[in-house]
């Protein structure tokens, strides 16, 4: 199996519903976004896929984020924007967009130095 890994960054505001403490409160963070995709072969210039390809996908999600109040967008309007919720939503978004033979294993999102969370492939629920 290859992976290639690719971090980037976005910046946007939310709160947490039904939270208790100050994260209720509108704050914002500066997201760091870290993604992995693999596939089990290498396409016929010996990549699993272009580097640009990968970073179009992901900065094209993430622009949708960037600069945004997040509480105001789908599925934000819905599920909390909490950080795991945003690492899934990256997940799912940018398996639509991947070729058949590449997937994504996982997706963490950093709201801050020390706090992220990670969405991702469950290996053994595939078994």
């Amino acid at each position: 199996m290859y992976e290639l890994v690719y971090e980037t960054h976005f910046a946007a505001a939310h709160h947490l519903r039904g939270y208790s403490g100050s994260c209720e409160r509108l704050h914002g963070h500066n997201w760091k976004v870290i993604v992995l995709v693999r596939a089990a072969q290498l396409n016929e210039l010996g990549m699993v896929l272009d580097f640009r390809d990968v970073k179009a996908h992901v900065d094209g999600l993430l622009n949708s984020l960037d600069h945004e109040y997040l509480n105001d967008l789908a599925p934000f309007t819905v599920a909390n924007p909490t950080t795991e919720n945003i690492a899934k939503w990256v997940f799912d978004e940018l398996g639509k967009l991947l070729p058949k033979a590449v997937s994504v294993r996982k997706v963490t999102v950093w709201e801050s130095e020390r706090c992220g969370a990670s969405y991702m492939l469950d290996c053994d629920a595939i078994r």
